[in-house]
């Protein structure tokens, strides 16, 4: 029993030395200066090659999705980014377009009224338009302009571009504006504004009694035959009346034929105000003096 104890614990030294000797050949063989390797070397490379490529691939696919969806968010924060920036272009240049047109505006109302004041001595005051009546049989403007700001009945009301009307009543903090487009020959009490041609102030004349919805245009009557009014003379407000200061453009001439009977003639005007999207219009202030004197 000893002697086979010896036996196997001799066996085991054996097979340790042997293994031990093998693992100093194999590593000194691998660590030797050669180009091939051997089979068992092929063959476990290989294998671990193969293996390792089912690995590697979905890794790699793994770690591609990763960055693209990295990469789409980055790619979905800069345009929201850009989006907030269109925004914001888009805003401020609509502002900086509507104050720009603003400024036009304004300037050409005060070109307007600094000349009127140095030609005819009168002062305006800029009112907004609060609405538009919808009635077809009297459509008129309604102004925020009203007594306690000065204005009376029957002063004229214009655009830097020309007349538009008249003040027909006046509340406290709002006016209505009976427009020139309204003009009627037939009424019991019509409006009738007592015009010239600009430049020829003393030799022509006429009324401009009514105003035709189908041609957009001013019948001017009472012309005589040897008024010298033609196409395409400026017509003004004359100042004979009492109604419409003097000096204030109505439109300009369009075509001239003989009125009824043929004893004067007629002319169709043009207006120079746009009647259309009013947003803001002036009253004209005439100084009592200068009324008193017409």
């Amino acid at each position: 029993m000893i002697g086979l104890f010896k036996m196997m614990r001799n066996k085991r030294l054996f097979v340790l030395l042997i293994g031990l000797i093998l693992f100093i050949a194999v590593m000194g063989f691998s660590l030797s200066d050669r180009k091939d390797l051997t089979w068992p070397e092929k063959f476990l490379n290989d294998t671990v090659g193969y293996v390792q490529q089912w690995f590697y691939k979905p890794a790699g696919y793994i770690a591609g999705l990763f960055e693209d969806i990295r990469t789409m968010r980055e790619l979905y924060e800069e345009n929201e980014r850009l989006k907030l920036l269109v925004a914001s272009y888009s805003r401020d240049k609509s502002k900086y377009n509507r104050i720009e047109q603003t400024i036009a505006d304004l300037q050409a109302k005060l070109n307007f009224t600094e000349e009127q004041k140095n030609r005819n001595n009168y002062t305006y005051m800029i009112a907004q338009v609060v609405s538009v009546s919808p009635d077809a049989y009297n459509k008129t403007l309604k102004i925020n302009l009203g007594s306690r700001h000065g204005l009376k009945e029957d002063m004229a009301v214009v655009t830097e571009h020309g007349l538009i009307g008249l003040i027909s009543s006046v509340s406290p903090f709002t006016s209505n504006v009976t427009p020139i487009t309204e003009l009627d020959g037939q009424s019991a009490n019509p409006k009738w504004i007592s015009a010239t041609v600009e430049g020829k102030e003393d030799v022509s004349f006429g009324i401009i009694e009514s105003y035709n919805i189908e041609n957009g245009q001013l019948l001017m009557t009472k012309i005589a035959e040897d008024d010298p009014l033609a196409e395409g003379d400026i017509v003004i407000t004359s100042g004979r009346g009492g109604v419409f200061p003097v000096g204030i453009v109505i439109g300009t001439v369009d075509s001239r034929q003989v009125g009824d009977f043929g004893l004067t003639h007629t002319a169709f005007i043009n207006p120079s105000a746009e009647f259309d999207k009013l947003s803001e219009v002036l009253v004209v202030k005439v100084p009592d003096a200068v009324g008193e004197a017409e």
